[in-house]
């Protein structure tokens, strides 16, 4: 019965214009269903985002895909992510890329992740109980960075983690919408590229 209803999912994202193979099988490979509470596993192949409590949400798929496809992960990179909340947009990226450092302000959240990762035999994932505005100084430079919480800028601390023709997503706080930013380093500035509104639970700073 999953199956049928992670291909019909992985076919919605097709349509939706995921385009890249590599992202559509990382989600493909991806058990959902272990990051989602049980009372909600019966939607977890749903393109919805779902409660995960601590008033945080998993993201809806076309979301974790769309920011997935942005980031041009290839596997040689080090990504850093700022906000591991449930752990699936990690564990997505954990088929991609080399290494990811994950950062989570919420013990609960981050035992939770850390567990699901060890079940799911993910090795490749380093994760952090931290504020994550602080990034992971100790492992710059990163390749790519990828923020799951909405905020209103990139900081200079944050900027200074990216490698030059670094890729950084991120939901940026616009007026009353939020919107994913792609910005790319180049000769020490961001440029950057608007695409999806989305809506995400604010990036909070200190830990919880």
């Amino acid at each position: 019965m999953l199956d049928v209803r992670k291909i019909r999912l992985i076919l919605e994202l097709r349509e939706s214009g995921i385009s890249n193979s590599n992202v559509l099988s990382a989600l493909e490979l991806i058990p959902r269903e272990k990051f989602i509470p049980e009372n909600y596993r019966n939607q977890a192949y749903e393109n919805i985002a779902l409660p995960i409590g601590e008033n945080q949400t998993i993201s809806q798929p076309y979301v974790v895909a769309k920011m997935t496809e942005l980031l041009e992960v290839e596997n040689n990179h080090k990504v850093l992510e700022i906000g591991t909340g449930s752990g699936y947009q990690c564990a997505v990226l954990s088929k991609l890329a080399r290494r990811i450092y994950t950062i989570e302000r919420i013990k609960n959240l981050h035992d939770k992740s850390c567990k699901i990762f060890e079940q799911l035999n993910l090795t490749n994932i380093v994760s952090k109980y931290e504020d994550g505005n602080n990034g992971w100084v100790e492992q710059i430079p990163f390749d790519r960075i990828i923020f799951t919480a909405a905020t209103e800028n990139i900081t200079e601390k944050i900027f200074s983690h990216i490698k030059e023709n670094g890729i950084i997503v991120c939901p940026i706080i616009r007026d009353n919408r939020q919107v994913i930013i792609k910005y790319k380093r180049k000769n020490n500035k961001l440029i950057s590229q608007e695409f999806d509104d989305v809506l995400f639970v604010p990036n909070l700073k200190g830990i919880n």
